[in-house]
């Protein structure tokens, strides 16, 4: 029987952090290919920082982004990547020189930075192993929470029904950057997409979310209750920044936005009433990977 491995890479730079994901494929004649995450590397280089306070990416965080990408691509070609993407979003999709950074650095590195739309961004998330994991006979809210956007999908009974972004991010909110009328037009949308179904829940990705999970101690595949993320999000807000990296073990660029995070994660079960939220660990990342997988094999 016919056995081909390959390695595939996928560059993430967010609001917050810039990942580099590099997965094996393995496919084994006419069986589905199985996709392995071989090495997961984030940079804290928190570009949102710049761009929603000064409108632009600053020289400082131009290096370190050169820096990162000379190194993800030294990694790629060190683990004999055969192909990657790199997907930029919402700080880069909003700087004023976001296409002139993404010339600087293909110029300096050979990395090839695409700028996305939030529906794009969506749009690869769903080629994830997300339909694996919905029921099609249930309904979800999916939510991805970034630093700069938040991405909105409503799934009923295994079928998109729709979907929307909003500049409601981590990074945005610690700068005090969403006024109330960005957030009644979130709770205006769920509350008309979701009110003609029952029993709704919510499915969470971003690295908060996941964050939250591992704490949980929770086995994979169980959801979390309302009530428990409302209980922690209070419980974190007891602690200080510096508290919560010392007592808490949390890193320095996700103590501070993993209280944001849980407060749209919170309104988003309350405006559609959901009870539980499942964390099936998936990403923009892992989207990267499959669109390049379905790009190779034609599909």
């Amino acid at each position: 029987m016919k056995f081909r491995s390959a390695k595939y890479g996928a560059i993430d730079i967010g609001s917050n952090a810039i990942r580099l994901l590099i997965a094996t494929v393995n496919i084994l004649g006419d069986e589905q290919p199985l996709f392995k995450k071989t090495s997961l590397v984030r940079v804290p280089i928190r570009l949102g920082q710049d761009v929603f306070t000064k409108g632009k990416i600053g020289k400082r965080n131009l290096k370190r982004m050169i820096d990162s990408m000379q190194s993800y691509k030294l990694l790629m070609n060190v683990h004999g990547v055969e192909s990657y993407r790199a997907y930029a979003t919402s700080a880069m999709r909003e700087a004023d020189n976001g296409h002139e950074i993404a010339a600087e650095i293909l110029e300096k590195t050979g990395i090839n930075i695409e700028i996305i739309e939030g529906t794009h961004e969506a749009a690869i998330i769903a080629m994830t192993d997300l339909h694996a994991f919905i029921d099609k006979n249930k309904v979800y809210l999916y939510v991805d929470v970034g630093g700069g956007s938040t991405e909105f999908t409503l799934f009923a009974y295994g079928k998109e029904v729709a979907s929307k972004s909003f500049k409601i991010g981590t990074v945005r909110l610690l700068n005090d950057m969403v006024g109330r009328e960005l957030w009644e037009e979130a709770e205006d949308w769920i509350k008309d997409i979701t009110t003609f179904y029952d029993g709704i829940d919510l499915i969470g990705s971003g690295g908060n979310i996941n964050n939250i999970f591992k704490a949980s101690g929770k086995r994979y595949g169980k959801p979390l209750s309302y009530f428990y993320l409302s209980s922690y999000y209070q419980e974190l807000q007891t602690y200080s920044y510096e508290e919560r990296i010392y007592k808490l073990g949390q890193n320095q660029d996700r103590a501070d936005v993993i209280i944001p995070a849980c407060r749209i994660y919170l309104n988003a079960m309350k405006w559609s009433k959901a009870k539980n939220i499942y964390v099936p660990k998936i990403g923009l990342s892992d989207g990267i990977i499959k669109s390049i997988y379905n790009a190779e094999m034609g599909e």
